[in-house]
């Protein structure tokens, strides 16, 4: 599963709020050029044809001069030796039927199972030759894809599961299944009548097709299949759909108008983690989409779902709970509004004393975000919640961008309040909870960052001194996704559409 424990991958899941349409449009015209971009450099890097061999390939003949001719029984007793040298007799004579396209031996081939055992051989990095021969048995996928159309069940079902194999292999042999348009052929393949594995082949195979950057529009078809009710065609139809909508806002719009979101709420209450967990992943990146797309998706009842999911006993689903509750809260202020109507503080105050660190990091992103975005009456219900307790706990944590994110909240709230003539309360329940200790002892942090911005936040609401301090190596957090929301808001938390995991 993808993950989003990585800075970038993190960053990069942020959406941006405030932003005036000039930049949105200099946004969208710098992500459209550079996809355009990585497409013609993608197109160049294809190989159209291998022209020659490998410069250490054995010869196809014996040491006295036989030529290597293996039967098609023989090749499936030899491809399964742990002989190297044996596996590339075998190999070479199976890509030689599979490059004969009018063969008759290419359906025996693929129903012999010997194309994920070539799949396998990729992998054979200290044999060099054997994965020459088996890279270039698998390049010519016309063959496999026109098996699609057999009218032998046995053989299409094969063929499709060849090239959900290959498909997995990388992004290349995925580049080149699409590209021999194969998607509308597997489309055209689903049906009510179907067995239920070759449906399960079907799907898996659609899932790892959708893996890739260059997508091919199949959430209609795939939302048909989310209809079904087996558990292991629901996860890769929800992982599918979790590849097709982690892009741009036109991507997840094109997701969201099949009508899907109704299915994807109900599979989140689903007991079986292979079904949750994609399906929760979909729905976090449709929140990452625009505040339009947001609020269908909490019209369809998200928000009856998700602070469950803080509580639920896997810390996995409890993380994509709260990254997609941060995205909720990134929204214009009836969003968060919405997070209140649905009681979801009580479950994050819960998970930001109790979780696990990588739930409790997701859990005061989306803190941030509330509060950059929240009206006064929302600050005053956030902190009687006991929402400032956990984060000053955290302020001795090893991460430093989640402490930046604790000092810069603190600094927000206190000057929010100072406008209701409360600061003095709130620092007073500060110190009550050791805050001010602990942001006492950030002054002497080893990273520079840290030390200037605990400096800057005891100077400016916990000192006598009433001075504004001005560094510029101190700015808020320092980090890519922050920018000014307006004159009331220094800080702005904010999570952008994915471009491209």
């Amino acid at each position: 599963m993808p993950s989003l424990d990585a800075p970038e991958e993190r960053l990069r899941k942020f959406k941006y709020r405030g932003k005036d349409a000039f930049l949105r449009q200099q946004q969208r015209m710098a992500v459209s050029l550079k996809l355009r971009k990585a497409e013609k450099d993608e197109q160049t890097l294809k190989r159209r044809n291998i022209t020659s061999f490998c410069p250490d390939t054995p010869s196809e003949k014996t040491a006295s001069g036989v030529a290597v001719s293996l039967t098609l029984g023989e090749i499936i007793q030899v491809v399964n030796s742990s002989d190297p040298a044996l596996c590339f007799q075998a190999t070479q004579t199976a890509r030689k039927m599979l490059w004969q396209e009018k063969n008759p031996l290419l359906k025996l081939v693929v129903e012999a199972g010997l194309i994920p055992r070539s799949v396998e051989f990729l992998k054979s990095s200290l044999y060099p030759c054997l994965q020459f021969e088996a890279a270039w048995a698998l390049t010519n996928i016309a063959p496999l894809i026109a098996l699609l159309s057999s009218p032998n069940l046995a053989v299409c079902e094969q063929s499709v599961w060849a090239l959900g194999n290959i498909a997995g292999d990388g992004p290349e042999f995925r580049d080149k299944i699409i590209s021999s348009n194969a998607i509308p052929h597997l489309l055209a393949l689903i049906s009510h009548t179907l067995p239920i594995t070759f449906l399960l082949n079907i799907t898996w195979t659609l899932s790892n097709l959708c893996r890739n950057k260059n997508l091919y529009p199949c959430d209609t078809a795939v939302t048909q299949i989310l209809l079904h009710h087996d558990s292991e065609v629901l996860s890769d139809a929800c992982w599918a759909l979790s590849y097709l909508t982690d892009s741009c806002s036109k991507r997840i719009s094109q997701g969201v108008d099949t009508g899907v979101l109704p299915r994807l709420v109900a599979l989140l209450n689903s007991s079986e983690l292979n079904v949750l967990t994609p399906s929760l992943r979909t729905v976090g990146n449709i929140v990452t989409g625009t505040d339009e797309q947001t609020q269908r998706a909490i019209d369809r009842g998200i928000l009856n779902v998700l602070p469950q999911l803080l509580q639920h006993n896997k810390p996995s689903i409890q993380k994509e709970a709260a990254w997609a509750l941060s995205n909720v809260a990134a929204g214009p202020c009836h969003h968060i509004q919405q997070l209140l109507a649905y009681d979801v503080l009580p479950p994050l105050v819960a998970v930001l004393k109790h979780g696990e660190f990588k739930v409790q990091k997701e859990a005061i992103w989306t803190v941030a975000n509330f509060v950059t975005g929240a009206t006064m009456d929302h600050l005053i219900q956030l902190v009687h919640s006991g929402i400032l307790e956990p984060p000053v706990n955290l302020l001795t944590a090893p991460d430093v961008k989640i402490v930046l994110i604790i000092l810069d909240v603190i600094s927000f709230i206190l000057e929010a309040v100072e406008k209701l003539s409360e600061k003095e309360n709130v620092c007073l329940l500060m110190e009550e909870l050791g805050g001010i200790d602990r942001i006492e002892a950030l002054q002497l942090h080893e990273k520079r960052q840290i030390s200037l911005s605990a400096l800057n936040t005891i100077k400016k609401h916990f000192s006598e001194e009433e001075d504004e301090i001005v560094d510029q190596d101190c700015e808020f957090v320092n980090c890519d996704c922050l920018t000014k929301k307006n004159s009331q808001a220094s800080l702005f938390l904010t999570q952008q559409p994915n471009a491209s995991g």
